[in-house]
């Protein structure tokens, strides 16, 4: 399978516009190919095809409820009180300028939703403006995968990390001149708060275009941080853990997401950390009596045949980023650290399913292939899993799985608790159905 399937965005490869038009041309045939005759099955994909997984699964899921034809997302109410009390508006209004000169520029469309993919707040000129109102791409459009099929938004919502979606990869025909690049815009808790879209022509497409939504949602998330309440972080796991040191008033000074996407800030700056900085951020926040160095580089590399230099060098630029909060005899961080993945064992340690299952974003650093990675990683989606499966409320078994739709239990578990005649008896089923079927 060529890169450009395998990475989600419409790669620097892809270069000119005569790039861009054959990839638009490829599409454009499998979509035709596919999607009008229904023929669109998950995990149906072939090595060499130009279509990339996550799409095939979000045109099966899309097919069975909207309508490829439709000409624009549908409309939602009382968006004026929503944006109102979006916690997202202030620092998007701060921001406002930046993104104006962002979509001024480059001739997009920026957008804000909500965590129900309803767009709150847009910008744009005055062309891409009229061509977004077409389509319902302004304030009230609903563009969750439910009302608009794929596209990038609804996939940066569902699976919680930055998506691009290019032309006809798109459900919907009449975005197939579009392009969007998406990512979730996250609370310091780790909660998505809603999505971060730049939109323009498929024409305009550029590898350059990710990187921007990327650093303006890091900007975002860098104001909440700095009003965000105090949350003091402990953790349950594989290995006992000595208490947390206590947050000063300000809340912990070292926050780090871990959950389907990977990002830290020390006082509200984010920080550039390579992947392997951040897998040992992350496990010295879930291993809070710290970690020996052969523990460590076992955590990291398993039998690898790294040396002590390669392991050392990378604790010191990440000790360096934080401002020497790491000890170094045994490897440990000296600082508070607010951590989703230990937000949630908090909660199931608390017995409090409902906040774990809301802070279960995602898989621990998905992207991660380090051992002590992978054993957090399944230690977190196990314990999740028991405690919906364990619960007597159908709406926890509902959420958990919306974000897991093929785990056949959870959706017989939500059947089982819901009552005769509560409505969401036949979403359970239409899962368990099309779990069954995939």
């Amino acid at each position: 399978m060529n890169s450009c399937a395998t990475t989600g965005a419409v790669c620097e490869e892809v270069s000119g516009h005569g790039g861009l038009r054959r990839r638009r041309a490829e599409l454009e045939h499998e979509w035709s190919r596919r999607v009008p005759p229904g023929l669109v099955r998950s995990g149906d994909l072939v090595c060499g095809q130009v279509l990339r997984g996550e799409i095939v699964e979000s045109w099966a899921r899309s097919l069975r409820l909207v309508d490829p034809a439709r000409d624009c997302a549908p409309g939602a109410e009382d968006l004026a009180q929503r944006w109102l009390d979006s916690p997202l508006r202030q620092p998007v209004t701060d921001l406002a300028d930046e993104l104006r000169a962002a979509v001024d520029d480059a001739g997009f469309v920026a957008a804000v939703t909500d965590e129900s993919g309803t767009i709150l707040w847009t910008r744009s000129g005055r062309v891409m403006r009229r061509r977004a109102e077409r389509v319902n791409f302004a304030p009230g459009g609903r563009w969750d995968e439910a009302s608009m099929g794929t596209n990038a938004l609804s996939l940066a919502l569902r699976d919680g990390r930055p998506a691009t979606v290019f032309s006809a990869e798109h459900l919907v025909e009449a975005l197939h001149g579009w392009v969007c690049y998406s990512a979730p815009i996250r609370s310091p808790q780790g909660r998505v708060l809603g999505v971060l879209d730049l939109s323009s022509t498929w024409d305009r497409s550029h590898p350059l275009a990710m990187s921007t939504v990327r650093a303006l949602v890091g900007t975002i998330e860098a104001r909440l941080a700095e009003t965000a309440p105090a949350t003091p972080a402990t953790t349950t796991g594989p290995a006992p853990a000595p208490p947390a040191p206590t947050a000063t008033a300000d809340g912990p000074a070292l926050r780090l997401r871990c959950l389907g996407d990977a990002r830290a800030w020390r006082d509200g700056v984010a920080l550039r950390l390579r992947p392997r900085q951040l897998e040992i951020l992350t496990l010295l926040a879930l291993e809070r009596d710290g970690l020996s160095s052969a523990r460590l580089r076992a955590a990291l590399y398993g039998d690898r045949p790294v040396g002590a230099t390669t392991l050392k060098a990378e604790v010191s630029h990440l000790r360096q980023a934080i401002g020497g909060a790491l000890a170094s005899r045994c490897y440990a961080l000296t600082t508070p650290v607010a951590c989703d993945a230990t937000a949630v064992l908090d909660a199931l340690a608390a017995g409090d399913t409902e906040a774990a299952v809301h802070g279960y974003t995602g898989p621990l650093l998905p992207d991660s292939d380090a051992p002590g990675v992978l054993e957090w990683r399944e230690y977190l989606a196990v314990a999740v899993r028991e405690a919906v499966l364990a619960a007597t409320d159908p709406g926890l078994a509902l959420r958990y799985g919306e974000r897991h739709p093929y785990d056949v239990e959870v959706h017989q578990h939500a059947h089982r608790l819901l009552p005769a005649g509560d409505g969401r008896r036949g979403i359970a089923a239409a899962r368990m159905r099309a779990a069954h079927r995939d």
